[in-house]
């Protein structure tokens, strides 16, 4: 007996679903347009990189380097990685590129998927969607407000209400390595109160265990050194700075001395800003970042001030969708009208009225392969039109077109020729 393959997407990796991805355009096209305002440009690097970029950008202590990114070796010899981040891919484009000759500041945006190696759970996926914006050439502190101000705003766009921004410094190469050792001091002498992956990140990357949510490395972390009281004095003002321009907005924030992001080339500010709705932060941040003015020159280039942060989609369109299902529903529908047909000649006089409503913008659905006027009217009514638009054989013949109104029942014939401005009319009344 052979036994059944049953397939489906990868652990970790999901479809996004033709009802879903409506969403994923609103988030995508409200992004570009706040983005494009703001004066950034559009840039696509390869999913595929250079595994090396990865482990020399973010750093091999990381966890992202170490356990989850999905490195492979072609039959080439070349050793690729599927791009886990967006940040050092631009950085390694802004390189290659030669596009710090360019007028400075560069803003760049981009959109796509990720790929990391993590634990399934949710709004966590191995696969997921990022929208990046990064900000070369420009060391003045208000960049790093105006990029916490960029995604504050998109995300004001969507319709989030309840945002709050955690922010902090993690200092510089000036401040930081002092600091290192006053907290590699402090966990060592306590490293048996520690979880086996902070006892790793103590020998590797001892800023990342303040960001441990693990319970028993909690009362530990709670009593550690905290950077903001060792920054140097350039690093001291450039954070005041930043919450000083965040303050002249408006843009709710709050201090996290914990907050060091899990990536190795961030310098000075790093934030996360959170939907605070519920209060509970169990849902993970919606977007992430901070200044980044080290890794340019790290990967090879000259010694260039950068600022970024990206925004997480899936966790975006899943707080998106569960507003939808608690809010009461509109009524309207993204089709509100609903093509139906009786006949072959019906038919093909259907393909050119299709068109004619595709120029006036009016979007219109049809079911071409069915033929019953009731299976018609109910998909009609299952989609939520407000209009059907009936055109039998005796319709097609005299160039005419039956509109009937799917809340009223009611019915009107008018010539083909004008049924598009007829349309236009009642839609802008309704």
């Amino acid at each position: 007996m052979v036994k059944k393959i049953r397939l489906q997407a990868p652990t970790g990796m999901h479809d996004i679903l033709p009802e879903t991805q409506p969403l994923f355009h609103k988030v995508y096209a409200t992004a570009s347009s706040v983005a494009q305002f703001y004066g950034f440009k559009k840039i696509e690097t390869p999913i595929v990189e250079d595994a090396e970029l990865f482990s020399k950008g973010i750093g091999l202590g990381t966890d992202i380097v170490e356990k989850e990114m999905y490195a492979f070796r072609t039959r080439g010899g070349d050793f690729l990685a599927l791009r886990p981040e967006f940040t050092a891919g631009i950085v390694r484009a802004y390189i290659e590129h030669g596009m710090v000759n360019l007028p400075q500041p560069q803003k760049l945006y981009s959109y796509g998927p990720l790929f990391r190696m993590e634990r399934p759970q949710a709004g966590r996926f191995r696969q997921f969607h990022q929208i990046d914006l990064e900000i070369f050439g420009e060391q003045d502190s208000v960049i790093d407000a105006q990029i916490i101000q960029i995604f504050y705003n998109i995300l004001k766009e969507l319709k989030f209400k309840n945002l709050i921004i955690e922010i902090n410094s993690i200092g510089d190469r000036n401040c930081r390595p002092y600091y290192k050792k006053l907290l590699v001091n402090y966990f060592r002498s306590r490293e048996s109160s520690l979880c086996a992956d902070c006892r790793r990140r103590l020998r590797y990357n001892p800023l990342r265990i303040l960001d441990c949510k693990e319970e028993k490395c909690q009362p530990v972390k709670a009593q550690a050194p905290q950077l903001v009281d060792h920054l140097c004095d350039e690093c001291k003002t450039h954070f005041k700075e930043v919450l000083e321009f965040l303050d002249e907005v408006e843009i709710p924030y709050r201090l996290n001395p914990y907050l060091v992001r899990g990536l190795d080339y961030y310098t000075k500010t790093v934030f996360e800003i959170y939907d605070d709705s519920g209060g509970e932060q169990g849902s993970g941040a919606l977007v992430g970042g901070g200044r980044f003015d080290t890794l340019v020159k790290m990967l090879g280039g000259r010694d260039t001030p950068a600022c970024g942060g990206a925004a997480g989609v899936e966790r975006i369109v899943a707080t998106l969708k569960e507003r939808m299902k608690q809010e009461p529903a509109s009524g309207s529908a993204l089709q509100k009208v609903f093509l139906a047909q009786l006949s072959d000649l019906a038919k093909r006089k259907s393909l050119g009225l299709f068109e004619e409503f595709r120029k006036a913008k009016i979007q219109i659905a049809e079911s071409f392969g069915k033929d019953s006027l009731k299976t018609q009217l109910r998909l009609a009514d299952k989609i939520g039109a407000d209009y059907a638009l009936i055109l039998g054989q005796k319709e097609a013949l005299e160039e005419a077109i039956i509109i009937r109104d799917m809340k009223t029942g009611g019915q009107e014939t008018v010539k083909l020729d004008r049924v598009v401005r007829e349309m236009e009319k009642r839609l802008k009344r309704g």
